[in-house]
C-alpha cells in the first residue's frame, strides 16, 4: 500500500508492538474510532513484531522499546531492512525520551518517537503524520540532537555528497535545523512545490526512507545548524 491509496478510501494499517497486553489494547480501542486508521495486528516481543510486520506489511507500526525476545530498536533497524517494507514507516513509543532512545531510534531508521503517556488525539495525529512523511521529534529532541553534534564536531563529516546540487545542500542543511517545508519555502523564497521537489531529490540521492533520517544526513556531512 501506498500514499496514493490514501485517495481511495483505504484506511493506513497500523501494527501495534508492545509487551503489555492492555497498552495494546488501549491503542486499539483509540484507533478503533478513527475512520482512517486500522489496527491489523499486535505483537509482544521484538522478534514476533519483524515476522508480523513481513506478514502484513503495514503503513505504520507503533514500536515499543524495551520488549523481551528482541528490544524495539533492533527490530525497527531489521524491518527498515527488508526491502518488501521500505514504505512501512515505524513510531517509536517510549516512557521517556532519554537520548540513548532518541538516537536509538534515528540510527535505526524510526521516523519519529512519541511519549506512551501522549493523548489519543496526539497518537492518532501522529500515525497520519508520520505516514505522510513527517519527522515526528519534538523540538527539544531536534535541539538536543543539535547540540550534540556541535559540541562533538569530530564525529561530523566535512566532506559533502557530490551528488549533490547546491541547492539540494542548501535544503538539506535547513531540513537539519529543523525548518518545516513553509518555512524552507519562506527562507529560500521558492515555492512550495520546488521545496518537495528539492527533498524528493534528496530522498533518492541518499536513499533516506524519511525526513528524519535527512535530519541525520544533515548531520552526518557536517551540515551543522548554529545555535
Amino acid at each position: 500500500m501506498t500514499i496514493a491509496d490514501r485517495a481511495t478510501g483505504s484506511p493506513i494499517s497500523v501494527l501495534l508492538v508492545d509487551d503489555q497486553a492492555l497498552l495494546r489494547h488501549s491503542l486499539r480501542i483509540a484507533f478503533d474510532r478513527e475512520p482512517d486508521i486500522a489496527v491489523v495486528g499486535e505483537a509482544a516481543t521484538g522478534t514476533d513484531a519483524i515476522t508480523a510486520a513481513r506478514t502484513l506489511r503495514p503503513d505504520v507500526i507503533l514500536m515499543d522499546i524495551r520488549m523481551p525476545g528482541g528490544n524495539g530498536i533492533d527490530a525497527t533497524r531489521e524491518i527498515t531492512r527488508i526491502p518488501e517494507l521500505a514504505h512501512t514507516r515505524i513510531l517509536v513509543l517510549t516512557m521517556h525520551d532519554l537520548d540513548e532512545y532518541v538516537y536509538g531510534a534515528l540510527r535505526a531508521g524510526a521516523s519519529g518517537l512519541l511519549l506512551k503517556d501522549s493523548t489519543p488525539d496526539k497518537l492518532t495525529d501522529a500515525v497520519r503524520r508520520v505516514w505522510h512523511g513527517e519527522a515526528l521529534f519534538a523540538p527539544t529532541v531536534l535541539t538536543r540532537l543539535i547540540e550534540t553534534y556541535l559540541e562533538h564536531p569530530g564525529t561530523r563529516s566535512v566532506r559533502l555528497p557530490p551528488e549533490l546540487t547546491a541547492r539540494e545542500t542548501e535544503v538539506l542543511a535547513l531540513i537539519g535545523r529543523g525548518l518545516s517545508n513553509d518555512e524552507i519555502t519562506e527562507r529560500l523564497v521558492v515555492s512550495i512545490n520546488t521545496v518537495k521537489t528539492h527533498i524528493n531529490r534528496l530522498h533518492a540521492k541518499l536513499g533516506a526512507r524519511d525526513r528524519a533520517q535527512l535530519v541525520i544526513a544533515a548531520y552526518d556531512h557536517g551540515l551543522a545548524p548554529a545555535k
